[in-house]
């Protein structure tokens, strides 16, 4: 994957998180979803973290 250099200006990322329950209740867990708003295609969701200041 090709890297931008530091100058380069960052896009701005939207993140929502959200609480899902499954199995009738009986499991639940955080999942964190990251897009561009400038590219429908650019997003990740993962259920290991809970805000966007805790990814590295």
């Amino acid at each position: 994957m090709p890297s931008q250099p530091p100058d380069a200006p960052r896009a701005e990322l939207e993140s929502e998180a959200y609480h899902i329950t499954v199995d009738d209740g009986a499991d639940s867990f955080c999942a964190l979803s990251i897009e561009s708003p400038e590219n429908d295609q650019a997003w990740l969701i993962s259920d290991t973290v809970t805000a966007l200041e805790s990814m590295r």
